[in-house]
């Protein structure tokens, strides 16, 4: 028996109100992608970390109507909070970023513009496209929210926004060993990882002073967006994520 089809929708107000107009973009890939119709259980999500079975009750043009049949707290959410914060990328190997830090259990992903970047993120239709691949991931991986995903145009404003994280690590391509045992992390983590250019030494020496150890991801160098995957799958596994 094949999961039920989930979908993003704002402001559910259940039990209150179990009637829901599901439209926009969810509504064209309901309808037009996956073949939605009268009768078909679905499940809603608010992001808020509950899951709504509902059955549609009427399949119209341009939105579908219904009825939502209880509501749950979902179970694939990580116990601690997880926080990419990454280079901005060339072409679309961002939004492959996104898509894998999300079915690794990230919570929160910065995108940042730093020295030796070669790509910018100052147009808002990139950072909206950035957040549906994170909620397209969000319902594949079975996940009952999707990260927030935030834009920097500095490193200092992506370091400073991790202040309060229990640990703070900053994958540098330049380092040959790790200041910090990242295998005994626990709690809540915000990690670093650069873009293609990677990181200067003065970019390094600030990550320091703002309490950022420094991480290295071993002898070869990794593509950008293999060091922020590997990154998140070793902070994940780490905090009992993958295990």
């Amino acid at each position: 028996m094949s999961t039920p089809k989930r979908f993003f929708i704002e402001n559910l107000k259940y039990p209150e109100n179990p009637e829901v107009i599901l439209d926009g973009e969810e509504f064209i890939h309901a309808k037009t992608v996956l073949r939605v119709e009268e009768g078909t259980e679905i499940v809603l999500l608010d992001n808020s970390g509950t899951e709504c079975p509902a059955i549609v009750q009427k399949v119209e043009k341009h939105r579908l109507l219904a009825h939502i049949t209880g509501a749950t707290v979902g179970d694939k959410e990580p116990k601690a909070q997880i926080y990419l914060l990454c280079g901005a990328l060339k072409g679309d190997k961002t939004e492959l970023i996104v898509q894998k830090a999300t079915e690794l259990g990230v919570s929160r992903i910065g995108v940042f513009s730093s020295e030796f970047c070669s790509a910018y993120m100052n147009d808002s239709k990139k950072l909206e496209r950035l957040k549906k691949v994170a909620r397209e991931a969000a319902k594949q991986c079975l996940r009952s929210r999707a990260p927030e995903i935030e834009y920097y145009p500095t490193l200092d404003a992506a370091l400073k926004s991790a202040e309060g994280y229990d640990n703070k690590l900053f994958a540098c391509e330049f380092l040959e060993d790790s200041d910090g045992d990242i295998s005994s992390i626990k709690g809540s983590t915000a990690v670093v990882v650069g873009s293609e250019g990677g990181f200067s030494q003065n970019e390094y020496a600030y990550a320091k002073s703002l309490n950022f150890t420094g991480i290295s991801l071993g002898k070869r160098i990794l593509r950008a967006e293999t060091a922020a995957i590997s990154v998140c799958a070793l902070v994940a596994y780490f905090l009992g994520e993958l295990k």
